[in-house]
């Protein structure tokens, strides 16, 4: 994605896991801070999703072009990383191990971001942090699988640092099925008028909001912005 782009592998519960770190440019972080990391869960496997989907691409340029170094992986059986679909609990057991190897024992924030089923699976994830005791700096969920999956309810106190967003027209996951999880939680929904599951033509705008969101929401307590 930019000249900052590190192909890695790591080891997942599965098998090796490929992954892709992109370091954010120079002048964007603080010298000496500890790193931010993000890390980016793409769509559903079997419907080829990858690490390399657009919107997958566009949510770690966001992080990056904000300072945050974005890690994003492909789910076990999906292009090298070895394993077959799980329905969502591999997966999230594939997300875990991302996040122990790229972003523990730095002292930096962490941020979990997702589309469609990696919204799903970055959610459940995120509830499991949030029981382990683990903060989130920042969480952001697009085209979340509500209508499919069983997705896990957003601690309260990270509202305030979560940015949901969806298509008004997205006719994969509807916005009515992603309403009745948010609902519930008195969760806000960033909703863009016209537009589809895929964001076709409205990438620079997703980027424009999930930017906007970093440099304003605030930040987990001791963590270094975000």
């Amino acid at each position: 994605m930019n000249a900052n782009t590190q192909a890695i592998t790591l080891q997942g519960p599965a098998g090796p896991l490929e992954a892709l770190v992109d370091e954010p440019a120079a002048g964007t972080t603080a010298p000496g801070a500890a790193p931010r990391v993000a890390v980016i869960a793409h769509p559903h496997p079997l419907f080829a999703g990858t690490m390399h989907n657009k919107v997958v691409q566009t949510l770690a340029r966001a992080f990056v072009q904000s300072g945050w170094r974005a890690v994003r992986f492909n789910f076990r059986g999906v292009g090298e990383s070895a394993g077959s679909y799980d329905e969502g609990r591999g997966e999230a057991d594939d997300l875990q191990a991302v996040i122990a190897q790229t972003a523990n024992g730095e002292g930096g924030a962490l941020a979990l971001a997702g589309f469609s089923f990696g919204s799903f699976v970055t959610a459940n994830v995120a509830a499991q942090l949030h029981a382990q005791g683990r903060d989130l700096a920042q969480l952001v969920l697009v085209g979340t699988a509500a209508q499919r999956f069983t997705v896990a309810p957003i601690a309260p106190e990270w509202h305030e640092r979560s940015l949901i967003v969806h298509g008004e027209a997205d006719d994969t996951v509807s916005l009515a099925s992603v309403y009745d999880w948010a609902r519930p939680q008195n969760l806000p929904v960033t909703v863009l008028p016209g537009v589809g599951h895929f964001f076709h033509g409205q990438l620079p705008l997703l980027k424009q909001l999930v930017m906007r969101h970093l440099r304003v929401a605030p930040a987990a307590a001791g963590s270094s912005g975000g």
